[in-house]
């Protein structure tokens, strides 16, 4: 069974978002005619958008049916007896044209209770900002319940919310619980947990064609703050060349950033898969009896029981993530 599975391309599941832009179709190819395209959902087990295999002798077959498979093969042995037979992770590329609503997710415990879901700790590294572009995370000064609920009753919430103007490599850890927003002009790689709960509690007073505002979900979205979380979002990181360089590592997942621009040979220790998002440039991964090219904005999935393998570029760089 080892010997059957291969690293994993997987086909893009894109999304139309009423915030969304062109920059996914302009700069990374993804194959699409919409002028609203913000998310390319890369490698997904979420009921409805599951990812299905791009590339060799399982092309076309679903991940949640290579889970169901190859088990512990694919997943590693200690996320298998955790996870079963659930994928922990959704990756993707987002593209803001447009600001986000101002947002936050719940934790495990909220999520399983409410939703039956994982909660949504996230990352992200922000691959091109526009000029001026930011991110809104958390507030910008000590907050507390009931003045955060006299802002968002005053329709004053940005007035405490911390805008930092961002550029490329600028790197975020969004805990669960921590409000947040992407702004326009930015495009960015998202890693996260396996989660498609989001709370919305401002939408800029935006409308859609027929007058309509999106539905907020104050009154269950309060319960999910954080109100005392420390300032420790913004993630400082080594970008030693031709080296696995961490930049995130909690208990749903690690994240390294790999600046390449030779031949590394790579041995995996971590007992878990291992997927890459190329986000500059192009590499070969390759192992004994495959070889397969991810671009910028595109991903492979590594399965655990592939143990040796090879990155091959002229220049690259490259996020490494696993659990």
């Amino acid at each position: 069974m080892k010997n059957t599975l291969h690293p994993l391309k997987f086909q893009p599941i894109l999304k139309e978002k009423i915030w969304g832009g062109e920059k996914l179709i302009q700069q990374f190819n993804k194959k699409s005619n919409s002028k609203q395209l913000g998310e390319s959902w890369e490698v997904t087990t979420v009921p409805g958008d599951i990812s299905k295999v791009a590339n060799g002798h399982l092309k076309g077959q679903s991940l949640q049916n290579l889970l169901e498979t190859y088990k512990a093969d694919l997943l590693g042995n200690k996320n298998y007896k955790r996870f079963g037979n659930d994928f922990p992770l959704l990756i993707k590329f987002i593209d803001a044209k447009q600001d986000l609503s101002i947002q936050l997710h719940p934790d495990d415990v909220l999520a399983k209770k409410r939703h039956n879901s994982f909660g949504k700790t996230e990352m992200w590294y922000v691959m091109q900002a526009d000029e001026e572009a930011n991110l809104i995370v958390g507030f910008n000064q000590d907050m507390d319940r009931d003045t955060y609920l006299k802002h968002l009753e005053e329709k004053t919430l940005p007035k405490i919310l911390n805008f930092d103007k961002v550029k490329e490599g600028d790197t975020y850890f969004i805990e669960a619980g921590r409000v947040h927003a992407i702004g326009a002009g930015v495009l960015l790689a998202e890693i996260q947990q396996t989660s498609d709960v989001t709370y919305r509690v401002y939408d800029w007073d935006r409308v859609d064609d027929e007058g309509n505002e999106r539905d907020l979900h104050n009154d269950i979205a309060i319960d999910a703050f954080k109100f005392d979380m420390e300032d420790d979002f913004r993630v400082d990181y080594e970008k030693q060349k031709n080296a696995s360089n961490e930049m995130v590592s909690c208990s749903f997942f690690t994240t390294n950033f790999i600046d390449i621009d030779s031949e590394i040979e790579k041995t995996n220790t971590e007992d878990s898969f291992i997927i890459y998002m190329c986000v500059d440039g192009e590499v070969e991964l390759s192992t004994e009896t495959t070889s397969d090219v991810i671009s910028k904005g595109e991903t492979i999935l590594v399965p655990a029981a592939i143990k040796d393998f090879k990155l091959k570029t002229k220049g690259a760089k490259l996020l490494e993530v696993y659990v």
